[in-house]
């Protein structure tokens, strides 16, 4: 659906954005993440045919975005992470000006109008003026923008910036309702914890490059030693006791009934301390990895920069 081929971006003689190359399958959802600076703006408007790149390339389907950008544009809806609205406009009259820029036909328009407001919960609204709509309503609008020509891919940048705790909440789950419907979603977010439980996908960029990408639970393995939970029928500080005899474990301590051992090596280190526990005769009753946080990913590798 998208890639991005030897992305670069150069101001004067600062290089924003360096040798970016992810791809995105359809229907994936791939979150961007960086400190402030990093390119993911830059690059998001470089994909979406704002910004000319000083080189490399961006295809969406079989269409290179710089050759063709109103082609492009067609299978696309961007929004972006600061946006106005025009005075003097219903919501409807809204939608109806920017369905009338992407050549939505007139026959249907009523109702294609009428279900993307049903979709973003803002059909009460159809008829107040955009500029007296709260912040929250104003990004589902967008969105809704967005989605006018039924774009396959969907470049979301920052779209929950700003909005208090119930606004968040009703945009991921309007995200994960586009997921569903099949769209392909880059998005960049502050909000580290909600990108880890909405995205299939990772993308981690310091310094104009791309330090990390892939399926978001290989990426959130790149934090390091990997912390095992262990559950025994008794006394857990005898798991503890059998975790610290093996090489590959470089801490276990006993908390809340339960041994916490931090492996620093690969699938075999782990399996190599399941297997002393139980040559121990430790009676083992649970055996997992403890979740690892995006926010711990970003810290490691960013090496404490922050959105």
């Amino acid at each position: 659906m998208l890639k991005v081929d030897g992305l670069q971006k150069v101001f004067g003689t600062f290089p924003a954005v360096s040798e970016m190359n992810f791809a995105l399958e359809p229907g994936a959802i791939y979150g961007f993440v960086g400190p402030n600076g990093a390119g993911k703006t830059t690059t998001m408007k470089m994909i979406a045919t704002l910004l000319k790149p000083t080189a490399g390339c961006v295809y969406i389907g079989d269409c290179e975005v710089t050759r063709d950008p109103a082609a492009a544009r067609r299978h696309m809806g961007y929004m972006p992470d600061f946006f106005g609205v025009y005075d003097d406009l219903k919501v409807t009259e809204y939608m109806d000006f920017y369905a009338d820029c992407y050549k939505v036909p007139r026959a249907g328009r009523d109702r294609l109008i009428g279900d993307l407001l049903e979709l973003v919960n803002l059909s009460h609204k159809k008829d107040a003026y955009v500029d007296s709509l709260s912040r929250g309503m104003k990004q589902r609008l967008c969105l809704a923008r967005c989605l006018v020509h039924d774009p396959n891919l969907l470049i979301l940048d920052e779209p929950a910036s700003g909005l208090d705790p119930r606004a968040r909440v009703e945009m991921r789950e309007l995200l994960h309702e586009l997921h569903r419907m099949g769209k392909t979603i880059l998005i960049s977010s502050h909000i580290l914890s909600e990108l880890s439980e909405m995205c299939t996908h990772i993308g981690i960029v310091d310094q104009g490059r791309l330090v990390v990408s892939g399926p978001v639970q290989q990426v959130l393995r790149r934090a390091g030693a990997r912390l095992m939970e262990i559950r025994v029928a008794g006394d857990p500080e005898t798991a503890a006791a059998a975790a610290r005899s093996v090489p590959y474990v470089t801490d276990a301590q006993v908390e809340n009934g339960l041994c916490r051992a931090t492996v620093d090596g690969d699938e075999q280190a782990v399996a190599s301390l399941l297997a002393a526990l139980v040559q121990s005769g430790v009676p083992v009753i649970h055996f997992a990895e403890a979740q690892s946080k995006l926010e711990d990913v970003f810290m490691s590798i960013t090496g404490g920069g922050h959105e």
